[in-house]
């Protein structure tokens, strides 16, 4: 039978803490931070375009307003934020960002010159046809 003396292993707490923040920084860059290899999405575009799939925002059915998108993702699937929700929504329909915009918006999302998008109150969005 074994104490718990025996069970306790010496470690250098330098060495400790910088090993175990090293990995847990790589899992979180590569869990979060990099896009995925087959579809470039982060899992925030992931979510959003999950979340606009469950309200049903089809190309086919009316623009409902972005914060009403970015409330259900907070609510459901990403609690981290709504202005990372809102930029990342704003970014998947601007047509000068992605090759092929993702979501259909309807009012200011933001322009080639850097002017930011009107707050996701005054926006509106749904899912764009393929």
């Amino acid at each position: 039978m074994s104490t718990s003396q025996e069970r306790i292993v010496p470690t250098n707490l330098r060495n400790e803490m910088s090993r175990s923040y090293l990995e847990y920084a790589m899992s979180v860059i590569v869990g979060r931070a990099l896009p995925d290899a087959r579809d470039g999405l982060k899992p925030v575009h992931r979510r959003i375009l999950y979340a606009m799939h469950e309200l049903g925002l089809s190309p086919d059915r009316p623009f409902r307003k972005c914060a009403r998108v970015v409330g259900e993702v907070l609510g459901k699937y990403h609690p981290h934020g709504d202005t990372a929700v809102y930029d990342a929504l704003v970014r998947m329909a601007q047509d000068f960002s992605m090759r092929s915009p993702l979501i259909n918006g309807h009012g200011n999302f933001g322009s080639v010159d850097n002017d930011p998008p009107a707050a996701m109150r005054y926006t509106e969005c749904r899912l764009q046809a393929a």
